[in-house]
């Protein structure tokens, strides 16, 4: 599960985290969040993590605030988003049991998994970004 972003979206390029977690509700163990990786490398990994296991996996931008009033806003926006959207996902949750191949059209493209190599420098890559004036 992934956030789907139009080409060119500023989130593209923030650094992203996969949480890892049971898909069953009857499991009870702690979510695992990795990261923060690029967003292809984070998408690859989620994807083939859950390929080998029963578990759910998402992938959503690291958002680096670096002051309170950054944080309280992103707050504020998302507790407005979910009171906007709660009858809206309640459509959609619906149409997904309809047309399960929709959910899932990114699972036919499986993409090779990047090497500990390819991680370090996306790493290195992140923390430009991020330090960058």
């Amino acid at each position: 599960m992934t956030l789907e972003l139009p080409a060119g979206a500023p989130q593209l390029d923030l650094p992203w985290i996969i949480t890892f977690g049971p898909l069953d509700d009857d499991e009870e163990w702690e979510p695992v969040v990795c990261g923060p990786y690029e967003r292809p490398h984070a998408l690859a990994l989620a994807q083939h993590v859950v390929a080998d296991e029963d578990l759910m996996a998402v992938v959503e931008p690291l958002l680096p605030a670096t002051s309170l009033e950054q944080i309280r806003a992103e707050i504020a926006n998302a507790q407005d988003l979910a009171a906007q959207e709660a009858d809206e996902i309640d459509d959609v949750l619906d149409d997904d049991t309809d047309d399960e191949e929709h959910d899932h059209d990114h699972d036919d493209h499986v993409v090779e998994a990047p090497s500990a190599d390819e991680l370090k420098a996306g790493f290195a890559r992140i923390s430009a970004r991020l330090t960058a004036s």
